[in-house]
């Protein structure tokens, strides 16, 4: 078998006495789109802390391509091509769309950011903002100020910036927070183009979305994962019924 693009082996993250990673191992293969699921407070944000950079396990380890991260900082991550949206707006809300991505395309070329004139004049970081925008179906918004574009245009803005830093996974953490019916389904429609192009961690309470996305699907409750597998093996699991999907209406396709 071919090695994953990301392993995370008896990954054990403490706060007190309370273990919010419990000895968590998951895989994610080159191409796959694996969403992680489970209630609040189960400890999805805690693991992708620690898959980022942000957060260090007490024991365990993670591995990108084969190579131990465990202990790397975030930009070193980012540079060997781990990107993550955040499920809070991380965007510079006074410039554009265009200046956002140009940041993020300059951050990942490994250019000063003493200038911030140098990525709206570099060709080559416009063309890169430009490009990423276009992915995310913005080009058309390019030029607007972050502060004008609307909630689901944001979200949309906040991939084009993971994007322009060129990933091999990219870590989705609530990316349909706050979308309406009509901006979820586009969210929906772009993940499964840009899924195409690069491997994906889905952190997600849209079950409709999830069961329409995932080729694997990892449960999580109090900071352990419970069940792992395809979408219908999940849907049928009983422990999953009981403890997540019990009461919430799940469907196969979203919209």
């Amino acid at each position: 078998m071919a090695e994953p693009l990301l392993r995370v082996e008896k990954l054990v993250r403490r706060f007190g006495g309370i273990l919010a990673t419990d000895n968590v191992s998951l895989d994610v293969a080159s191409g796959e789109l694996h969403a992680i699921i489970g209630p609040n407070g189960a400890g999805k944000t805690t693991l992708i802390s620690q898959l980022t950079g942000h957060l260090e396990p007490h024991s365990g380890s993670v591995s990108l391509a084969g190579r131990d991260i465990t202990y790397l900082p975030a930009y070193r991550r980012c540079a060997l091509g781990l990107a993550r949206s955040f499920q809070i707006t991380s965007l510079l809300l006074d410039f554009t769309a265009a200046d956002n991505v140009a940041l993020a395309a300059q951050a990942h070329a490994g250019t000063s950011f003493r200038f911030f004139a140098n990525a709206r004049k570099e060709r080559s970081l416009r063309d890169a903002a430009h490009a990423a925008l276009d992915r995310v179906g913005l080009g058309h918004r390019a030029d607007i100020v972050v502060n004008r574009l609307s909630h689901g245009e944001r979200r949309e803005l906040e991939l084009a910036v993971a994007l322009a830093s060129k990933p091999k996974l990219l870590l989705l953490d609530e990316p349909m927070a706050g979308l309406g019916v009509t901006e979820s389904q586009r969210m929906v429609k772009l993940l499964q183009e840009l899924r195409k192009e690069v491997s994906i961690v889905l952190v997600e309470h849209d079950m409709p979305a999830v069961f329409a996305l995932a080729d694997r699907i990892s449960v999580l409750v109090y900071g352990r994962v419970i069940a792992s597998g395809d979408p219908a093996a999940i849907r049928a699991n009983e422990d999953v019924k009981r403890a997540y999907l019990g009461d919430q209406h799940v469907v196969t396709h979203h919209g």
